[in-house]
């Protein structure tokens, strides 16, 4: 069976050189936290990474979709979609995707004076799993933020943002209750299509079904779209899928991201089907619509 590390299908990475990273770790601004790569692997097959020595920084390892599993102090652990993983510097061990189910993972190795005040206590994946309060497209946006800043690291400022950032970014995890209700107004005052709607959004990148809709709100699958429907004017799934193309839509824009890649990170599993439905929408190909707003 083949083990890749690296070099897959729509993967997005960057790295900086290790002299370049040596005189960021002792700049009083960034060497405190600092990134030193990172990347995305959707969906890897085969992927596998085995360092029986460790490594001199930590990494950071979130599942979105499918399963992997992770090794260490001589125990394995499944990782499933919604959790992450810290690995601390120093400390031999071993990770890879599940054969059936390969998992689609946001990946980052990091390091500074302050990198170990982030690190767990106990070696096991910590669930993130979404609701109404999760604010999971907040820490995707500012994922990308730090990759965009440190793509162009050669210049300090730059660095130095992807450092402020990522601490942040790190917090978002670590602290993770208050990470969530820092920003998250009230709810139980709201209606009841506004707060689906929020569930929606926070899980734009999932493939929910009505059924998985109505029981997280602890409703029926026909009384939860009835009441939907009359609030909102439109079936729960369809309004799902509107926030899923508008989302794609924004990714289209903003980004120069493969549109295969799109679809993935947006859980279409298929591409056909998501132009399929991207045209039924807009009226046009996602193809199309790209050269338009270019």
């Amino acid at each position: 069976m083949a083990k890749i590390k690296e070099g897959f299908k729509g993967e997005r990475l960057v790295s900086l050189p290790e002299n370049l990273l040596n005189d960021y770790g002792r700049d009083p601004l960034i060497g405190d936290l600092y990134v030193r790569k990172i990347g995305f692997f959707p969906r890897v097959k085969y992927h596998y990474v085995n360092q029986p020595s460790g490594c001199g920084y930590a990494m950071l390892v979130y599942c979105t979709e499918g399963r992997g599993w992770y090794a260490v102090g001589g125990r394995r652990y499944e990782v499933d979609k919604n959790s992450y993983l810290l690995v601390p510097p120093h400390t031999p061990y071993a990770l890879g995707a599940d054969d059936a189910n390969p998992w689609t993972i946001y990946w980052l190795h990091f390091q500074g004076r302050s990198a170990a005040s982030f690190l767990p206590d106990r070696p096991e994946p910590r669930p993130l799993l979404p609701d109404e309060h999760s604010r999971l497209q907040d820490r995707f946006r500012l994922f990308e933020e730090i990759y965009v800043s440190f793509a162009r690291g050669y210049i300090r400022e730059y660095m130095a943002y992807a450092s402020m950032c990522l601490h942040l970014f790190l917090g978002s995890f670590v602290f993770l209750e208050q990470y969530r209700r820092s920003a998250a107004p009230a709810r139980r005052e709201q209606a009841f299509s506004a707060r689906v709607i929020r569930y929606m959004q926070e899980n734009v990148r999932q493939q929910l079904t009505l059924a998985q809709l109505a029981a997280f709100f602890k409703y029926s699958p026909s009384h939860f779209s009835m009441r939907f429907a009359k609030e909102t004017g439109v079936p729960p799934i369809d309004y799902f899928i509107r926030l899923k193309i508008r989302a794609a839509c924004r990714e289209i824009e903003l980004t120069a991201l493969p549109l295969n890649e799109i679809s993935a990170r947006l859980g279409f599993g298929d591409p056909a089907y998501f132009s399929r439905v991207f045209t039924k929408v807009m009226g046009i190909p996602p193809s199309e619509y790209r050269k338009r707003k270019r």
